[in-house]
């Protein structure tokens, strides 16, 4: 038999939630063990490469400097002025309606600031090799959990056994620490798809993160770095499944006629500049986000469509909860009351946000074209009132804009 590894915390799960964690913990001071049965893959253009991009809001930013990770994201970052809700409802694929909500209405600062998924990792990886009681081990997963009141034990896929105060499941949607604990989860489906990668384009993008809203779910391009002299934007597009994987299967000319379209040609002719990737779209809520010695963070406490950047985001709010209960008593870090307090702290809101992210997406999947007007009638009658633009551009954020 093995030889037992001892740990603070185990983190089960080495995508961008897991690395932040285990970055944030270890920069804490906690012993952090963190594996995943992948290596994360950390440059563009390699085979499986995560073309998404996330848009960390503001509260995130505290949270990430805190965990030194900031520094690491921060030459890399673009920041999100504008959001632009785009309506091409009509019978015609042309905007028919644009309103910006402006950072500058409620803040000093931007929105938030957008990254590539691949580089997140790249730059979670070198943060984690400056913690010297921070291990990342790759190519090994977790297999089976055993947990008692004083410790949790963990069989990982290679054999190793961990003896660990407190297990962070960040394991994804389908996550096996979850699954090990018999949590149940509710999952809505809506037979829709999401195609992601980077484009190229004439016009500047000046900052703008645009949503352009017709059917199916949102057109959405978030700022890029420039790539090759021209400004470049991360794209998802949303669409009902069979729709979406017609598109990933065309030529690259025809589906950069069919991007122009769908973005009712506002930054000029799309250039593809990436793969295409594609994967199904899902709400999902754990029925509880604990067990025994056990926490459940990001997509294995909870899934939302990508709408509104509210994702990852959400992940760190639960990330910046747990750390905080483990700070401050930390001779009890993993044991049931502490747990108890993280399950009153998210759970409620958790369930609240993925509610008001499912409500947006049904909204932007309308086909009818009666839903679609009314849909751009009720933008507009929020964006006209101040104080309600305000209101929904806050709560967007999850929290209180910096001034």
């Amino acid at each position: 038999m093995s030889d037992m590894i001892d740990t603070d915390i185990l983190i089960s799960g080495g995508g961008i939630a897991g690395l932040i964690a285990a970055s944030a913990f270890g920069a804490a001071g906690f012993s952090v063990l963190c594996v995943d049965p992948s290596a994360p893959i950390t440059t563009r253009d390699a085979e499986g490469s995560d073309l998404r991009s996330t848009a960390f809001l503001q509260p995130s930013r505290d949270f990430l400097d805190q965990a030194g990770l900031w520094r690491h994201f921060a030459p890399h970052a673009m920041p999100l002025q504008i959001m632009r809700i785009v309506d091409a409802g009509g019978v015609e694929a042309v905007a028919r309606s644009a309103h910006d909500f402006n950072a500058s209405d409620i803040s000093d600062l931007p929105f938030g600031w957008n990254l590539p998924n691949w580089l997140l990792r790249r730059e979670g990886l070198a943060r984690i090799s400056e913690l010297d009681h921070v291990t990342f081990r790759a190519g090994v997963g977790t297999k089976s959990l055993l947990t008692r009141s004083a410790e949790a034990r963990v069989t990982l896929t290679d054999g190793t056994r961990v003896r660990a105060r407190l297990v962070i499941a960040a394991d994804g949607r389908n996550s096996p620490m979850r699954k090990a604990a018999g949590i149940p989860v509710t999952t809505l489906r809506y037979g829709q798809k999401a195609l992601a990668f980077a484009v190229s384009h004439d016009h500047p993008h000046d900052n703008i993160s645009t949503e352009v809203h017709r059917s199916g779910g949102p057109f959405t391009l978030v700022p890029l770095p420039d790539y090759e002299g021209k400004p470049s934007s991360a794209v998802v597009w949303m669409e009902r499944g069979p729709e979406a994987e017609r598109l990933y299967a065309l030529p690259q000319p025809a589906f950069e006629d069919e991007m122009r379209t769908r973005s009712a040609e506002l930054y000029g002719p799309l250039r593809l500049i990436s793969q295409r990737t594609i994967w199904p779209i899902i709400s999902q809520v754990a029925h509880r986000l604990t067990g025994e010695r056990l926490a459940l963070v990001a997509e294995a406490a909870h899934v939302v469509p990508p709408i509104g950047a509210q994702g990852l985001n959400m992940s760190l709010t639960d990330m910046a909860t747990l750390l905080d209960l483990a700070k401050a008593a930390p001779d009890r870090l993993g044991e049931t009351a502490m747990l108890q307090k993280y399950e009153r702290a998210r759970h409620a809101e958790i369930a609240a946000r993925v509610a008001g992210v499912d409500a947006l997406n049904r909204a932007s999947m309308a086909d009818d074209q009666g839903l679609r007007d009314l849909r751009m009638k009720a933008l507009n009658s929020f964006y006209s009132v101040k104080p309600v633009r305000q209101i929904l551009m806050r709560a967007g954020l999850g929290a209180r804009a910096a001034r």
